[in-house]
């Protein structure tokens, strides 16, 4: 199992628009295999940080979601939503393998 850790810089004049962009993929990375983790709004401390974690089984399975999203319509919307409101200024990506009990 692969969990991508993602880490917004957003804006925090549109809390409400990065919020219903987070709540676009989180069905939508549950349809390609994915487990979604949720994601972590600012609340207290930096209000222009947000974090979302989500899983797949492999790294391999990872790769086909990123290379089947970009020919999925719901997520070109969600992509496109994200550009039009420019509810997040950038993003970064890293990878964890999960140690569980």
């Amino acid at each position: 199992m692969i969990t991508c850790h993602l880490r917004y810089v957003i804006n925090s004049a549109k809390l409400d628009e990065f919020e219903a962009y987070a709540k676009r993929w989180i069905p939508l990375v549950r349809r390609f295999g994915g487990l979604h983790h949720g994601y972590l709004l600012p609340s207290e401390g930096a209000s222009n940080i947000a974090l979302a974690s989500f899983s797949f089984p492999s790294l391999a399975s990872y790769e086909q979601y990123r290379k089947d999203s970009l020919a999925d319509p719901d997520c070109q919307a969600a992509f496109r939503f994200a550009e039009e409101t420019r509810c997040f200024l950038s993003c970064e990506r890293s990878f964890f393998r999960p140690v569980f009990e």
